[in-house]
């Protein structure tokens, strides 16, 4: 499978190389940055530090998407959204693990998905999706005697809160429980906030030093609490994760997809 991958020079777009150039039935075959960036000409296996690929980075993505199956976009959403309507028209898969995304850019991306295999998700790892199966089911199975707080923490540059994956796991929670995270997440607590209200997700976000990445899911009952947690110790994981997205849409329709799809965990 020839893949692309666009943000080159970032610190997920040289690991997607090097993911990529270590896989097996797959070779990257363009490397994407913005116009002015100093990395443009370099070749993209030297910049992710995994020896010469023969891929030189280029500021321009319609000849490169031309000759592709699959792209991995870890980038910023207005990049993603403009990635997908290139994807879109070379009808090839698009791997989107660009976090902060919102209502608009979602839309977006739906109507990319026509002509795309789009397969997108907050976070890309094998183990978190797990664990938002997981989430899907206990609060499935747990009434609203049991609040659900979801908390997470990353390192101190990460600039979208709360995380992309926290998202995803409050809206595992919430398609468990069949209500709408929107009308039921509490982002923030300050002040007299007076008590908490039945059925709310809540969501607490810390920032600091360099942390991976720390999810934990809490069911708090009656004189019980259970913690789902997942910790990542390398962001190859996600890398990892979205170079088996790509070979996974390979041969699939046009549409949207989510890791939950990639897995086989859609009925979990």
């Amino acid at each position: 499978m020839r893949l692309v991958v666009v943000g080159a020079a970032g610190r997920m777009g040289r690991m997607l190389i090097k993911a990529v150039a270590e896989a097996e039935g797959c070779a990257l075959v363009g490397a994407i940055e913005r116009k002015g960036s100093e990395v443009i000409g370099q070749d993209a296996g030297l910049l992710a530090g995994t020896g010469l690929l023969d891929v030189e980075v280029t500021d321009d993505p319609l000849p490169v998407f031309a000759q592709a199956d699959g792209v991995l976009d870890f980038t910023a959403p207005a990049a993603t959204v403009a990635f997908a309507a290139l994807a879109a028209q070379a009808r090839i898969v698009h791997v989107i693990g660009t976090t902060g995304l919102q209502e608009a850019e979602f839309a977006k991306l739906e109507a990319a998905a026509r002509h795309a295999r789009i397969v997108q998700s907050g976070n890309m790892s094998l183990g978190v999706n797990l664990l938002a199966g997981l989430v899907r089911k206990v609060a499935a199975t747990l009434g609203e005697d049991y609040d659900i707080e979801v908390l997470e923490m990353h390192h101190r540059m990460k600039v979208d809160a709360p995380s992309g994956t926290a998202l995803l796991l409050g809206e595992a929670a919430a398609e468990g429980r069949k209500i709408s995270l929107k009308d039921r997440s509490v982002r923030s607590r300050d002040g007299h906030t007076g008590a908490r209200n039945p059925g709310d997700i809540g969501f607490a976000t810390l920032r600091g030093g360099t942390v991976v990445g720390e999810h934990t899911v809490m069911f708090a009952g009656p004189g019980e609490r259970l913690e789902l947690s997942h910790r990542a110790e390398d962001r190859s994981i996600f890398a990892r994760g979205a170079v088996r997205a790509a070979l996974w849409g390979f041969d699939k329709k046009p549409g949207y997809y989510t890791m939950a799809d990639v897995l086989g965990l859609a009925d979990l």
